[in-house]
């Protein structure tokens, strides 16, 4: 009998790297609209609203964590865009292009891990990835007139940071969490409850 691709898509990884998908891409919707209300606290220093950048990532790291297989993280970060999009986000579509560079970064990582290790490290790296990829993004298509010290530097530095600790931590910490219910034993995350 001949052995099954390891890194073949089963609908099982569809479907989950889908509901994911979708789930972030209202979570994105919501996002959005909340950094547009809060820019006013971070008038002090406006890079610093990039603190809560790392919530737009963590489709990339969390689909790459569950679904294991080449593709996943550009998947359900550019599935998520797409939604975020259609639900009518305020930049439009042009996050599509967005979600598209960050599910990259993430992607990157893993695949430079050769799709073989989903722990901690590998979370951090495809957090900090995710968080390098958005922000050479915003570099040229949101920030390319800012201030190249006071503006864009300090904005990819808290990105990049946000995205290894919300998007890179958080997801990890979010397998963990689920792990030990169940719902994700038909995955590698749930068979390792153990070992994450």
């Amino acid at each position: 009998m001949k052995e099954q691709n390891p890194n073949r898509w089963r609908t099982i990884d569809i479907v989950i790297a889908s509901v994911i998908a979708v789930a972030f891409g209202v979570i994105f919707w919501a996002w959005g609209n909340l950094w547009v209300v809060t820019e006013s606290a971070f008038a002090f220093f406006p890079p610093s609203q990039t603190v809560l950048y790392g919530v737009w990532l963590i489709p990339a790291v969390l689909g790459g964590l569950v679904i294991r297989k080449p593709g996943a993280s550009l998947y359900t970060e550019l599935v998520a865009a797409i939604v975020s999009a259609m639900l009518g986000g305020p930049w439009g579509m042009t996050v599509v292009w967005q979600g598209l560079a960050q599910g990259l970064g993430a992607e990157l990582a893993f695949a430079g891990l050769r799709y073989q290790s989903f722990r901690l490290g590998a979370a951090l790296l495809a957090g900090t990835l995710t968080g390098v990829s958005a922000a050479v993004f915003d570099f040229f298509v949101w920030n390319s007139e800012a201030a190249l010290w006071s503006y864009r530097i300090p904005y990819a530095l808290i990105t990049v940071l946000s995205g290894t600790v919300i998007a890179g931590l958080g997801s990890w910490a979010l397998v963990r969490a689920l792990a030990p219910t169940g719902v994700l034993d038909r995955f590698g995350a749930g068979r390792e409850r153990a070992v994450i």
